[in-house]
């Protein structure tokens, strides 16, 4: 197979720029690694020959290709070997100065027309290659980790990059096997930008003493669909990587308000409380495995209260079915009696803030979050008001895990968790696609290849509406006063309109 490029040279023998030879030899280029330590790149060429070798023994590659993957992956004993290649990726340490003093020496190396790309997860294109003679031939080219098995790569073009380099670097990311997606050079680029919002707002969720870490994974992963919740995700990245990441974007954007890190993060990465790599984070781990609170359990209730609705109340028509297979007994007057259990469902407003709108006993008033529909999800979540009645907080505990339904009960919350990290997450891809750092197309496929995520952001956007996520920032804002829930442009103009969230323009 012709490949876009010759030869590639590879610098750096950690584990990206193992993972970047490995997949770059395997379309058929000669490779050369190299590290400043001799020996890293020997583990390299022995630890990626062994993958070969694993790859063989599960049958996904036969032995002659193997053999011929080893020959084609070179040690390189200096940088003066890699002259030879037209392509350069570096894969060192997240520092500028270190890379931008490489490709300064690199430039000296290789050929005028050589293509040199840097695989930093957050340092700027524009200012790695702003020494160099001819700036226009780097480009970022940002791989994940483990590189052989994310199959995602961003493009990233600097100012001064060229779009055909650009255009070079994605034809042979799809030579390697990945799907690669184009962005302008800005702070997180896609996939560390976009991810903003499910760690952010989780952790601002426990600040606020709404629930543990625990509860909350449990209801993204239950009402949502996601694979790990966000917490169990950062003990899995590990504290020492996704803290810098979180401080990076907010710093490189100036503060902007959406991107804000807590405290919490950075008290756990102050004491080494990293996650699985250190035993505890967000959990403690037992040889390997989380040690997970236990969920309370469903309150015995000798008499359920009768219950009524609100007017206002989201799916209502949903909620009143609901009940009734539930068995509940129904209040239909306009307004509740002195004994009833008062249920509302409101998108993005606090429980509190509509029992006082709504001029209901907040003693007896209960939240359910029904932005999502109950058939769909695993899970229904309540929320209680500080005025809440332990029995009313039970019976609404009991009523809902009548079926068979995992229930959980937080405290008092705009948006509860789900309304607030969906919200989030569709709000800052929105604002991705307004500033045009990206396609809508390659959002959606870097954040579900590169995050795991059960769809894209504008996806989730899409499918529980444009205008109810609207209508839950707009109540966030009004709740919290926090200039960090103030709606894209983009999410605004389509929700207003009707259009898809992936409609560009």
């Amino acid at each position: 197979m012709q490949t876009s490029f010759q030869a590639v040279g590879v610098v750096g023998a950690g584990a990206m720029g193992r993972g970047i030879a490995q997949i770059a030899a395997q379309t058929g280029c000669p490779v050369w690694l190299f590290d400043q330590q001799a020996d890293a790149v020997a583990r390299a060429q022995q630890e990626v020959g062994a993958q070969w070798d694993r790859l063989v023994e599960k049958g996904r590659m036969d032995a002659a290709s193997a053999q011929a993957c080893k020959q084609r992956l070179h040690a390189a004993g200096s940088l003066d070997d890699l002259a030879g290649c037209d392509l350069v990726i570096e894969a060192v340490v997240e520092r500028l100065e270190v890379k931008q003093a490489l490709f300064s020496q690199l430039e000296g190396i290789v050929a005028a027309d050589a293509v040199l790309a840097s695989n930093t997860s957050s340092l700027s294109i524009t200012a790695i290659g702003a020494g160099l003679r001819h700036p226009q031939r780097l480009a970022g080219y940002h791989f994940f980790n483990p590189v052989p098995l994310m199959k995602v790569v961003e493009v990233i073009a600097g100012l001064r990059s060229d779009s055909a380099v650009c255009d070079r670097l994605a034809q042979f990311a799809r030579q390697m096997g990945h799907t690669p997606v184009q962005a302008q050079d800005t702070p997180g680029f896609i996939v560390n930008h976009a991810g903003r919002g499910f760690n952010t707002e989780a952790l601002r969720i426990v600040s606020e003493g709404i629930c543990d870490f625990a509860t909350v994974d449990r209801i993204l992963r239950d009402q949502v669909g996601f694979k790990l919740g966000p917490f169990e995700l950062m003990d899995l990245t590990g504290l020492d990587v996704s803290h810098p990441v979180m401080e990076a974007v907010y710093r490189q954007y100036y503060d902007e308000p959406r991107y804000r890190p807590t405290v919490i993060t950075a008290q756990r990465l102050a004491g080494h409380v990293l996650g699985r790599k250190t035993g505890a984070g967000f959990y403690r781990y037992a040889d390997g495995k989380p040690e997970l609170p236990p969920e309370r359990p469903v309150p015995q209730v000798a008499e359920m209260p009768p219950v009524w609705v609100s007017t206002r109340a989201a799916r209502r028509a949903e909620l009143y079915q609901l009940l009734k297979d539930l068995g509940a007994r129904i209040e239909t007057g306009q307004s509740p009696s002195a004994q009833a259990l008062t249920l509302v469902a409101p998108l993005g407003f606090d429980v509190t803030t509509v029992a006082v709108v709504e001029r209901l006993d907040p003693a007896r008033t209960v939240g359910i979050d029904l932005l999502v529909e109950d058939a769909a999800t695993r899970r229904r979540v309540l929320a209680t008001n500080p005025a809440t009645r332990p029995d009313m907080r039970d019976a609404a505990h009991a009523l809902f895990a009548r079926d068979g339904k995992a229930v959980s009960v937080i405290r008092d919350s705009g948006g509860f968790v789900t309304q607030r990290v969906i919200a989030t997450i569709v709000n800052i891809a929105s604002d991705i696609c307004q500033q045009r750092i990206c396609t809508p197309a390659d959002l959606e496929t870097a954040v579900t290849l590169g995050l795991g995520y059960p769809m894209g952001p504008l996806a989730m956007g899409n499918r529980w509406g444009p205008a109810n996520v609207l209508e839950v920032l707009f109540n966030l804002q009004t709740v919290y006063g926090d200039p960090r829930y103030r709606p894209s442009p983009w999410l605004r103009r389509r929700g207003a309109i009707g259009l898809s969230l992936l409609q560009d323009d």
